[in-house]
């Protein structure tokens, strides 16, 4: 959400506006600043051939800025590449990961599935805005 969308609705809140004039002034907002999903939305089906991985936040005082792109075919030969890896050392490699904190089992990754979560990725775009980060994750 906006901080200007925010600002617009704790008007509302407050009284000091009617839901009438609100969303005027929402409608005007998404006139004057059209979306990056809206250009997603334009992309032919099909077409998708990136991960995109946006991240632009504040550290310490100073700004930083990650911008990721992953192509879904290196996706698509890492989980190809999985069927060559020993079910020992996948279940090991499991392990460790659960160890660490990110909770994502390697035998079950199957590539049916990641064609299908390709599918879904291309329908998706994430945004999350805080005080001091922005991450933005879509396909393209």
């Amino acid at each position: 959400m906006t901080e200007q969308r925010k600002d617009i609705l704790d008007m509302l809140a407050e009284g000091k506006i009617t839901a009438e004039e609100a969303e005027q002034l929402i409608a005007a907002l998404e006139r004057d600043q059209p979306t990056a999903a809206s250009s997603l939305d334009a992309r032919p089906k099909g077409k998708v051939k990136y991960l995109r991985v946006l991240v632009d936040a504040v550290d310490n005082g100073e700004p930083s800025r990650v911008n990721v792109r992953v192509p879904l075919q290196l996706l698509r030969a890492g989980v190809r590449l999985t069927a060559l890896i020993p079910p020992q050392a996948l279940g090991k490699a499991t392990d460790e990961m659960n160890k660490s904190g990110v909770p994502f089992d390697l035998t079950q990754l199957k590539p049916e599935q990641l064609e299908a979560l390709v599918e879904h990725l291309d329908e998706m775009t994430v945004e999350v805005d805080s005080p001091d980060a922005k991450v933005r994750v879509f396909c393209e």
